[in-house]
């Protein structure tokens, strides 16, 4: 006896990992989506907007025209218990340079680097070639400052373990 099975309907039913990139400062072992209430209070707060309505009106990170400068306000204005204000570092995400770099193709472009207050990204010369950048996951802070600047989207803002 064979059974279909519909999987689509099994997935509305079961738990999907959130992917999205959170607000920084958030408690350990928080589910976001369960806590938030999204009443956009942290949206409105944010010195930056990075913070934008996201999937189901849940706050989210966008790095495309900013980055994040760890103000606190997002977590001074809410009224639930999502945020912890002494967790250090304030969330684990880190900044991932892909090969559509411009030194990939051999141009000069070190935009990047000198919009890193954290001077996680450096660039080593080379004879004959664009320095290619180098990447300090110590030092980054994942704050996005370098994904906005760079002309060629190369660089992503992930979690540390992706």
């Amino acid at each position: 006896m064979s059974e279909n099975i519909n999987l689509s309907r099994r997935r509305l039913f079961s738990r999907r990992k959130d992917t999205a990139l959170r607000p920084p400062f958030l408690r350990e072992g928080v589910d976001f989506t369960d806590v938030c209430t999204r009443c956009g209070d942290c949206l409105a707060a944010c010195e930056t907007h990075i913070l934008i309505k996201g999937e189901g009106g849940f706050p989210e990170v966008s790095f495309k025209d900013a980055e994040c400068t760890f103000c606190g306000r997002c977590h001074e204005v809410c009224k639930e218990p999502l945020f912890d204000a002494e967790k250090s570092p304030a969330w684990d995400l880190k900044a991932e340079i892909s090969n559509a770099c411009l030194a990939e193709r051999g141009i000069w472009c070190q935009s990047c680097k000198d919009a890193c207050d954290e001077r996680a990204i450096n660039f080593t010369p080379a004879v004959g070639k664009a320095p290619a950048p180098q990447l300090s996951l110590d030092a980054c802070t994942g704050c996005g400052a370098c994904v906005a600047p760079c002309p060629a989207d190369a660089i992503s803002i992930k979690r540390g373990g992706e």
